[in-house]
């Protein structure tokens, strides 16, 4: 019988997993074991941080809403203002409070004031 030679297909997958870790450094970009072991680890790191992201961004704005917050009057506070903003039915996100908060403090204290009342 005739020898048969393997296909491309194995190796066509692996220069595909090759082509992914180009960038790293050293045998995460040479070995393929290694290569595959990186691979799952950078897209399992990527899908975690994807969310801790959200989080962090989240935890940044509420964070300049309460110092601002806090700076106009020594009572009121971040949870008080987020309350108020609830119990009136103003639907602002703390992503637009916290943009609000940076570039226009006096708006934001009009807020406030508004809600208070």
């Amino acid at each position: 019988m005739t020898r048969i030679k393997r296909g491309y297909i194995a190796r066509r997958r692996r220069t595909k997993i090759r082509l992914f870790a180009s960038s790293f450094r050293g045998a995460h970009s040479r070995l393929t074991r290694t290569i595959t072991q990186q691979k799952i680890r950078a897209l399992f790191s990527a899908y975690r941080d994807r969310g801790r992201k959200k989080r962090d961004f989240r935890r940044l704005w509420i964070t300049r809403i309460n110092a601002v917050i806090r700076g106009n009057s020594v009572y009121y506070s971040y949870n008080k203002l987020i309350h108020n903003l609830y119990k009136r039915q103003l639907l602002l996100n703390r992503k637009i409070l916290a943009q609000i908060a940076i570039l226009n403090r006096n708006c934001l204290y009009m807020i406030s004031n508004e809600i208070i009342k």
